[in-house]
């Protein structure tokens, strides 16, 4: 983002464009908007402080590694406690909303929601990354701190459970 106005300006700009794409992507990596919000929440405030220096270079990837980070960092320390809970229909995890009364996209994303539930944390993360966010193995592999052997292998794990997934089998006709 170029240097138009006053640091709180440019910050607030910013997050007034990326802070629903970024609770989208949080949610999708944990499953729990209250987390979702949280991590961005966490993530916005490190980067606020570190502003100036990430201003210049690309505050979304920053922004975006941090919620990763902090969903991870989360992940570690709480097993035991906080958990999200809920069934899949709790789930919102397109991009696009619901639109009035569309029930196969309803049914399409309880489905879809139920079968990323499914998935392994790293899996969850990578097919996140790799589809929603659009990132390349490489890519995916830096964010999450791994081999780009891993990434691929956690990938095609998540895929093969994904097309298998009893969730998923005729979602396609609903619509």
């Amino acid at each position: 983002m170029a240097a138009t106005g006053s640091r709180d300006d440019d910050f607030t700009a910013f997050v007034l464009a990326r802070s629903a794409r970024l609770v989208h992507f949080a949610r999708m990596l944990c499953g729990d908007i209250g987390l979702a919000e949280d991590l961005v929440q966490t993530a916005l405030e490190k980067a606020y402080l570190r502003w100036d220096r990430i201003e210049m270079a690309d505050p979304s990837a920053y922004v975006r590694q941090s919620v990763v980070n902090q969903h991870l960092s989360w992940v570690r320390r709480r097993p035991w406690r906080e958990r999200p809970s809920g069934d899949a229909a709790e789930l919102d995890l397109f991009l696009e909303p619901v639109e009035s009364d569309h029930t196969g996209a309803i049914h399409r994303r309880v489905a879809i929601g139920a079968a990323l539930a499914a998935l392994s944390r790293r899996e969850r993360a990578v097919v996140v990354l790799r589809y929603v966010e659009d990132l390349t193995e490489r890519e995916t592999a830096a964010v999450l701190g791994v081999a780009v052997g891993t990434v691929k292998s956690a990938n095609a794990r998540a895929l093969d459970k994904l097309r298998t997934a009893p969730e998923l089998s005729g979602v396609g006709e609903r619509a």
